[in-house]
């Protein structure tokens, strides 16, 4: 099939791209509610009583946990039901459960809202990734992909700004009274603040249409015929078959996750602790990094794959996130022993750069090697397998090294230094093994896509 023929089957791009907007507002608001917990240690810890083992859990395991497990199920839905829908209806959950957390009194009720918020944000990415593969042809699909996962970076970002800006701005007022809920703390009131405008988002999944899906047969047939829903043993089994590509590329993307998790949740805490950097101040700095740089990276790398596609380089999504992985390293490792707070930030604009290119374009590699009625689940596994070891580990290690090993609160740096150089370290060499796997998995796709165009040719009435 020629690629004009192949993208006129695809819905018009101006479309496309509204779509992409209102999924990537979506996922700025989910990272907006997920990350906010990390600028807000110290006034949880002293108002809670709580450790920084337990804030570890709160910002990993006590979100993720939920997030992961119902992200398998919900990917079984999205690939299946309506996208839109499911989305919807997660967005108003999760924007519910982050404003809840502003209602809690002690730790118990912080880690139940904190699952909440998990189990509604498992129901954005798998449909999302789904949706945006059947608005996009394979040429234009990283870099759509990148665009949607700036949301990662512009909603980490809004938080750390958005929180510091509320934080000074409650600065000389340590509590507050709002009717029907009565007295409140500054920290509680960031959370009303950052929630309860996600309910608005959900309402603008009415705008999205739910497109033709495609990718159910071969290349050289028609791809947007009605095919059947892959059940669940035949999408373990294709995962099977692809083992040594899964397992080398979630791993490898997990590790990256886990770092980039530590960081997000403790950097903050390193600013506050080892260069006395006022909260409002380490929202402001660290906040317009992370949304500007790694903004950058992540459309760099989706744009750079896409670039490699067109030239005929299959594997193009996955090399770049090895050489980014390799990139990286240089200034990953210098900046947590930065000796002033303003040589460390100068440091994190690379490294939050080259660190966030993996994250458009390894769901795009994903999507690319699976049949689409499997594609939601594929995403919803490797979601689960970054997730749990990234998100849940992450923060969690930092954490236990500064409190257990350093025995020094001040001794943030030298974990996350740590935890820089073995994920980094052990993740290019992951990486660096999936390239000729995901290679093979694309031949496989192709040959499975031919069967399956002729077993349904043969049952297809004459």
């Amino acid at each position: 099939m020629s690629n004009v023929h192949e993208q006129d089957e695809y819905p018009p791009a101006g479309h496309g791209w509204y779509v992409v907007a209102v999924l990537t507002v979506a996922y700025i608001f989910s990272f907006i509610d997920r990350q906010i917990l990390s600028l807000l240690v110290g006034p949880i810890q002293r108002d809670l009583k709580v450790t920084d083992t337990q804030m570890g859990l709160l910002g990993g395991l006590a979100f993720v946990v939920f997030y992961t497990l119902f992200g398998i199920p919900m990917g079984r839905l999205a690939d299946t039901k309506s996208r839109r829908a499911i989305i919807g209806i997660g967005i108003a959950l999760w924007s519910l459960m982050t404003a809840a957390c502003g209602l809690t009194r002690n730790f118990f009720q912080l880690v139940l809202m904190r699952m909440g918020v998990g189990v509604g944000e498992a129901t954005l990415s798998p449909a999302a990734y789904s949706l945006i593969a059947d608005y996009f042809p394979p040429n234009r699909r990283s870099t759509a992909m990148s665009v949607y996962s700036m949301g990662i970076y512009i909603g980490s970002g809004l938080a750390f700004v958005l929180g510091g800006m509320i934080i000074q701005l409650a600065a000389n007022q340590e509590g507050y009274v709002l009717p029907l809920i009565g007295s409140v703390r500054s920290w509680q009131l960031v959370f009303f603040a950052v929630g309860l405008p996600g309910l608005l988002v959900a309402l603008l999944l009415l705008t999205v249409k739910e497109p033709t899906r495609k990718g159910g047969a071969s290349r050289g047939g028609p791809s947007n015929l009605p095919v059947p829903v892959a059940t669940v043993g035949e999408t373990w089994a294709y995962v099977r078959d692809n083992r040594a590509t899964f397992l080398f590329l979630n791993l490898g993307i997990a590790l990256v996750t886990l770092n980039s998790y530590a960081n997000s949740f403790w950097v903050p805490t390193m600013f506050a602790r080892r260069f006395a950097w006022g909260l409002g101040n380490i929202g402001m700095v660290y906040g317009a990094i992370v949304a500007i740089a790694g903004t950058c990276g992540v459309v760099a790398g989706g744009r750079l794959a896409d670039w490699w596609i067109q030239r005929g380089r299959a594997d193009a999504n996955v090399r770049v996130t090895w050489l980014a992985c390799l990139a990286w390293l240089p200034s990953g490792l210098l900046y947590p022993l930065a000796p002033t707070g303003q040589i460390a930030a100068l440091l994190l604009i690379p490294t939050i750069f080259f660190g966030s290119m993996p994250f458009g374009v390894a769901p795009a590699a994903i999507q690319r090697m699976m049949p689409n009625t499997m594609r939601a689940q594929a995403t919803a596994i490797y979601l689960f397998v970054i997730n749990l070891i990234g998100n849940g580990l992450g923060p969690y290690i930092v954490a236990i090294l500064t409190e257990q090993v350093f025995q020094d609160k001040n001794s943030v740096h030298r974990s996350l230094w740590i935890v820089g150089a073995v994920s980094y370290l052990s993740a290019a060499v992951f990486l660096g093994l999936s390239l000729k796997s995901y290679r093979r998995s694309l031949d496989y796709l192709q040959r499975w896509s031919q069967s399956q165009e002729i077993i349904t040719n043969q049952i297809a009435p004459q």
